[in-house]
Protein backbone atom coordinates (compact mmCIF):
# COMPACT_ATOMS: atom_id res chain seq x y z
CA UNK A 1 0.00 0.00 0.00
CA UNK A 2 1.42 3.39 -0.98
CA UNK A 3 1.96 6.18 1.55
CA UNK A 4 -0.60 8.33 -0.28
CA UNK A 5 -3.30 5.64 -0.01
CA UNK A 6 -2.77 5.55 3.77
CA UNK A 7 -3.64 9.23 4.21
CA UNK A 8 -7.06 9.67 5.79
CA UNK A 9 -9.06 12.52 4.36
CA UNK A 10 -10.81 14.76 6.88
CA UNK A 11 -14.55 14.23 7.13
CA UNK A 12 -17.67 16.16 8.06
CA UNK A 13 -17.41 14.75 11.58
CA UNK A 14 -13.83 15.98 11.92
CA UNK A 15 -14.90 19.50 10.98
CA UNK A 16 -17.99 19.42 13.21
CA UNK A 17 -15.84 18.34 16.18
CA UNK A 18 -13.72 21.48 15.79
CA UNK A 19 -16.48 23.63 17.30
CA UNK A 20 -14.84 25.59 20.11
CA UNK A 21 -11.47 23.89 19.55
CA UNK A 22 -8.42 24.49 17.39
CA UNK A 23 -9.47 26.87 14.60
CA UNK A 24 -10.27 25.34 11.21
CA UNK A 25 -7.92 26.36 8.39
CA UNK A 26 -9.76 26.86 5.11
CA UNK A 27 -8.61 28.29 1.76
CA UNK A 28 -9.96 28.32 -1.78
CA UNK A 29 -8.47 26.34 -4.64
CA UNK A 30 -9.51 25.93 -8.26
CA UNK A 31 -6.82 23.63 -9.70
CA UNK A 32 -4.76 20.56 -8.80
CA UNK A 33 -1.32 22.19 -8.28
CA UNK A 34 -2.66 24.79 -5.84
CA UNK A 35 -4.72 22.17 -3.99
CA UNK A 36 -1.62 19.99 -3.62
CA UNK A 37 0.38 22.90 -2.18
CA UNK A 38 -2.18 23.76 0.49
CA UNK A 39 -3.27 20.20 1.28
CA UNK A 40 -0.71 19.62 4.09
CA UNK A 41 -1.86 22.73 5.94
CA UNK A 42 -5.60 23.09 5.24
CA UNK A 43 -8.41 21.29 7.02
CA UNK A 44 -10.89 22.40 4.37
CA UNK A 45 -10.38 23.36 0.74
CA UNK A 46 -13.27 25.30 -0.74
CA UNK A 47 -13.78 25.22 -4.49
CA UNK A 48 -15.53 28.57 -4.38
CA UNK A 49 -17.67 30.14 -7.03
CA UNK A 50 -15.19 32.99 -6.61
CA UNK A 51 -13.45 31.08 -9.42
CA UNK A 52 -15.65 33.10 -11.78
CA UNK A 53 -13.96 36.34 -10.75
CA UNK A 54 -10.50 35.04 -9.83
CA UNK A 55 -9.88 32.73 -12.81
CA UNK A 56 -12.46 33.59 -15.48
CA UNK A 57 -12.49 37.38 -15.12
CA UNK A 58 -16.21 37.76 -14.42
CA UNK A 59 -17.53 40.84 -12.61
CA UNK A 60 -19.36 38.71 -10.03
CA UNK A 61 -20.10 35.08 -9.18
CA UNK A 62 -23.55 35.21 -10.78
CA UNK A 63 -22.32 33.95 -14.16
CA UNK A 64 -20.68 30.80 -12.77
CA UNK A 65 -22.16 27.54 -14.09
CA UNK A 66 -22.50 23.98 -12.81
CA UNK A 67 -20.04 22.84 -15.46
CA UNK A 68 -17.42 25.32 -14.23
CA UNK A 69 -17.79 24.20 -10.62
CA UNK A 70 -17.60 20.53 -11.57
CA UNK A 71 -14.52 21.03 -13.75
CA UNK A 72 -12.63 22.91 -11.04
CA UNK A 73 -13.89 20.53 -8.34
CA UNK A 74 -12.47 17.57 -10.26
CA UNK A 75 -9.10 19.30 -10.56
CA UNK A 76 -8.93 20.11 -6.85
CA UNK A 77 -9.83 16.56 -5.88
CA UNK A 78 -6.87 15.33 -7.93
CA UNK A 79 -4.53 17.60 -5.96
CA UNK A 80 -5.84 17.18 -2.42
CA UNK A 81 -5.52 13.97 -0.41
CA UNK A 82 -6.07 14.86 3.26
CA UNK A 83 -8.12 18.08 3.33
CA UNK A 84 -11.89 17.89 3.10
CA UNK A 85 -13.06 19.39 -0.21
CA UNK A 86 -16.26 21.43 -0.42
CA UNK A 87 -17.68 22.71 -3.72
CA UNK A 88 -19.88 25.78 -4.05
CA UNK A 89 -23.28 25.41 -5.70
CA UNK A 90 -23.59 28.21 -8.26
CA UNK A 91 -26.33 30.80 -8.48
CA UNK A 92 -29.58 29.31 -9.79
CA UNK A 93 -28.73 25.70 -8.96
CA UNK A 94 -30.54 25.37 -5.60
CA UNK A 95 -33.01 28.22 -5.07
CA UNK A 96 -36.00 26.89 -7.03
CA UNK A 97 -36.99 24.03 -4.75
CA UNK A 98 -35.38 21.35 -2.55
CA UNK A 99 -35.61 18.63 -5.20
CA UNK A 100 -33.69 20.73 -7.74
CA UNK A 101 -31.12 21.54 -5.06
CA UNK A 102 -30.67 17.85 -4.24
CA UNK A 103 -30.30 16.77 -7.87
CA UNK A 104 -27.70 19.44 -8.60
CA UNK A 105 -25.81 18.77 -5.36
CA UNK A 106 -25.82 15.04 -6.08
CA UNK A 107 -24.44 15.70 -9.55
CA UNK A 108 -21.60 17.80 -8.15
CA UNK A 109 -20.68 15.15 -5.58
CA UNK A 110 -20.88 12.27 -8.07
CA UNK A 111 -18.84 13.97 -10.76
CA UNK A 112 -16.17 15.51 -8.51
CA UNK A 113 -15.92 13.12 -5.56
CA UNK A 114 -16.05 16.05 -3.12
CA UNK A 115 -17.23 15.52 0.45
CA UNK A 116 -19.78 18.34 0.71
CA UNK A 117 -21.36 21.31 -1.03
CA UNK A 118 -21.88 24.92 0.07
CA UNK A 119 -24.85 27.18 -0.55
CA UNK A 120 -25.54 30.81 0.27
CA UNK A 121 -28.16 30.56 2.97
CA UNK A 122 -30.99 33.00 3.15
CA UNK A 123 -33.83 31.82 5.38
CA UNK A 124 -35.54 30.45 2.27
CA UNK A 125 -32.67 27.94 1.87
CA UNK A 126 -33.30 26.13 5.17
CA UNK A 127 -35.79 23.76 3.56
CA UNK A 128 -33.29 22.85 0.84
CA UNK A 129 -30.53 22.31 3.43
CA UNK A 130 -32.71 19.94 5.45
CA UNK A 131 -33.86 18.12 2.30
CA UNK A 132 -30.28 17.54 1.14
CA UNK A 133 -28.90 16.54 4.55
CA UNK A 134 -31.68 14.00 5.07
CA UNK A 135 -30.70 12.45 1.73
CA UNK A 136 -27.00 12.14 2.48
CA UNK A 137 -25.51 15.39 1.21
CA UNK A 138 -23.46 17.35 3.77
CA UNK A 139 -24.14 21.08 3.45
CA UNK A 140 -22.03 24.05 4.47
CA UNK A 141 -24.06 27.22 4.93
CA UNK A 142 -23.01 30.80 4.06
CA UNK A 143 -24.56 33.80 5.85
CA UNK A 144 -23.94 37.53 6.08
CA UNK A 145 -22.58 39.05 2.88
CA UNK A 146 -23.76 36.72 0.10
CA UNK A 147 -21.87 37.42 -3.16
CA UNK A 148 -24.54 35.78 -5.32
CA UNK A 149 -26.96 38.50 -4.15
CA UNK A 150 -24.73 41.28 -5.50
CA UNK A 151 -27.40 42.55 -7.90
CA UNK A 152 -29.99 42.90 -5.14
CA UNK A 153 -27.52 44.54 -2.75
CA UNK A 154 -26.03 46.86 -5.38
CA UNK A 155 -22.50 45.68 -4.61
CA UNK A 156 -20.45 43.74 -2.08
CA UNK A 157 -21.59 45.39 1.13
CA UNK A 158 -20.96 44.32 4.71
CA UNK A 159 -24.05 43.10 6.55
CA UNK A 160 -25.53 43.59 10.01
CA UNK A 161 -24.91 47.30 10.36
CA UNK A 162 -28.53 48.08 11.17
CA UNK A 163 -30.80 46.42 13.72
CA UNK A 164 -33.01 45.04 10.94
CA UNK A 165 -30.07 43.58 9.02
CA UNK A 166 -28.58 42.14 12.17
CA UNK A 167 -31.84 40.39 13.00
CA UNK A 168 -32.03 38.98 9.48
CA UNK A 169 -28.48 37.60 9.51
CA UNK A 170 -29.07 35.97 12.91
CA UNK A 171 -32.27 34.42 11.59
CA UNK A 172 -30.42 33.07 8.52
CA UNK A 173 -27.75 31.53 10.72
CA UNK A 174 -30.23 29.96 13.11
CA UNK A 175 -32.34 28.54 10.28
CA UNK A 176 -29.34 26.99 8.52
CA UNK A 177 -28.02 25.52 11.76
CA UNK A 178 -31.37 23.99 12.71
CA UNK A 179 -31.70 22.59 9.17
CA UNK A 180 -28.55 20.52 9.74
CA UNK A 181 -25.59 22.24 8.10
CA UNK A 182 -22.27 20.87 9.39
CA UNK A 183 -20.44 24.22 9.20
CA UNK A 184 -21.17 27.82 8.30
CA UNK A 185 -19.24 30.55 6.50
CA UNK A 186 -19.87 33.95 8.09
CA UNK A 187 -18.85 36.69 5.67
CA UNK A 188 -18.60 40.45 5.87
CA UNK A 189 -20.27 41.18 9.22
CA UNK A 190 -19.32 43.22 12.27
CA UNK A 191 -17.04 41.42 14.71
CA UNK A 192 -19.59 41.36 17.54
CA UNK A 193 -22.27 39.94 15.24
CA UNK A 194 -19.91 37.16 14.12
CA UNK A 195 -19.22 36.40 17.79
CA UNK A 196 -22.95 36.26 18.49
CA UNK A 197 -23.54 33.90 15.57
CA UNK A 198 -20.69 31.65 16.73
CA UNK A 199 -22.29 31.37 20.17
CA UNK A 200 -25.79 30.94 18.74
CA UNK A 201 -25.19 28.03 16.36
CA UNK A 202 -24.14 24.48 17.19
CA UNK A 203 -22.00 24.03 14.07
CA UNK A 204 -18.53 25.55 13.56
CA UNK A 205 -18.39 29.02 12.04
CA UNK A 206 -15.73 29.90 9.48
CA UNK A 207 -15.14 33.61 9.23
CA UNK A 208 -14.14 35.80 6.31
CA UNK A 209 -14.26 39.46 7.19
CA UNK A 210 -15.84 38.49 10.50
CA UNK A 211 -14.06 37.69 13.80
CA UNK A 212 -10.98 35.86 15.07
CA UNK A 213 -13.35 34.18 17.53
CA UNK A 214 -15.03 32.20 14.76
CA UNK A 215 -14.26 28.47 14.81
CA UNK A 216 -12.12 28.84 11.67
CA UNK A 217 -11.07 31.22 8.92
CA UNK A 218 -11.21 31.20 5.12
CA UNK A 219 -9.68 33.50 2.52
CA UNK A 220 -9.61 33.51 -1.25
CA UNK A 221 -6.09 32.17 -1.76
CA UNK A 222 -5.30 34.48 -4.67
CA UNK A 223 -6.04 37.48 -2.43
CA UNK A 224 -3.91 36.06 0.38
CA UNK A 225 -0.86 35.37 -1.80
CA UNK A 226 -0.96 38.76 -3.50
CA UNK A 227 -2.22 38.02 -7.00
CA UNK A 228 -4.23 41.25 -7.26
CA UNK A 229 -3.45 44.94 -6.81
CA UNK A 230 -6.50 45.51 -4.62
CA UNK A 231 -7.85 43.29 -1.88
CA UNK A 232 -10.72 43.71 0.62
CA UNK A 233 -10.04 45.23 4.04
CA UNK A 234 -10.28 41.84 5.75
CA UNK A 235 -7.49 40.21 3.72
CA UNK A 236 -3.96 39.91 5.08
CA UNK A 237 -1.37 39.39 2.33
CA UNK A 238 1.11 36.62 3.05
CA UNK A 239 2.99 36.82 -0.26
CA UNK A 240 3.67 38.77 -3.45
CA UNK A 241 3.02 36.17 -6.14
CA UNK A 242 1.87 38.82 -8.62
CA UNK A 243 5.18 40.62 -8.20
CA UNK A 244 7.19 37.41 -8.54
CA UNK A 245 5.37 36.43 -11.73
CA UNK A 246 5.81 39.92 -13.17
CA UNK A 247 9.54 39.89 -12.45
CA UNK A 248 9.95 36.42 -13.93
CA UNK A 249 8.07 37.31 -17.12
CA UNK A 250 10.00 40.58 -17.47
CA UNK A 251 13.33 38.73 -17.14
CA UNK A 252 12.26 36.05 -19.63
CA UNK A 253 11.14 38.66 -22.18
CA UNK A 254 14.45 40.52 -21.83
CA UNK A 255 16.47 37.30 -22.35
CA UNK A 256 14.44 36.35 -25.43
CA UNK A 257 14.88 39.79 -27.03
CA UNK A 258 18.62 39.73 -26.28
CA UNK A 259 18.96 36.15 -27.59
CA UNK A 260 20.22 35.02 -24.18
CA UNK A 261 17.48 32.36 -24.08
CA UNK A 262 17.74 29.56 -24.90
CA UNK A 263 21.39 29.10 -23.99
CA UNK A 264 23.72 26.10 -23.91
CA UNK A 265 21.94 24.62 -20.88
CA UNK A 266 18.56 24.69 -22.65
CA UNK A 267 19.52 23.42 -26.12
CA UNK A 268 20.40 20.01 -27.57
CA UNK A 269 23.47 19.01 -29.51
CA UNK A 270 24.90 15.86 -31.06
CA UNK A 271 27.64 14.08 -29.16
CA UNK A 272 30.72 12.62 -30.86
CA UNK A 273 28.97 9.24 -31.23
CA UNK A 274 26.11 10.81 -33.13
CA UNK A 275 23.57 10.69 -30.28
CA UNK A 276 21.61 13.69 -29.06
CA UNK A 277 22.53 15.00 -25.64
Amino acid sequence: MSAQSQVRRKTVKDIAKAKGGTPIVCLTAYDAPMAKLMDPFADLILVGDSVGMVVHGLDSTVGVTMEMMILHGQAVMRGASQAMVVVDMPFGSYETNPDVAFLNAARIMKETGCQAIKIESGEYAAEAVEHMVERGIPVMAHVGLRPQAVNVDGGFRAKGRSAIERKRVLAEAKAADEAGCFAMVVEGVAEDLADEITKLVSCPTIGIGASANCDGQVLVTDDMIGMFDWVPKFVRRYGDVRGEIGRAVEAYAADVKARRFPGPDETYSLSTNGKTK
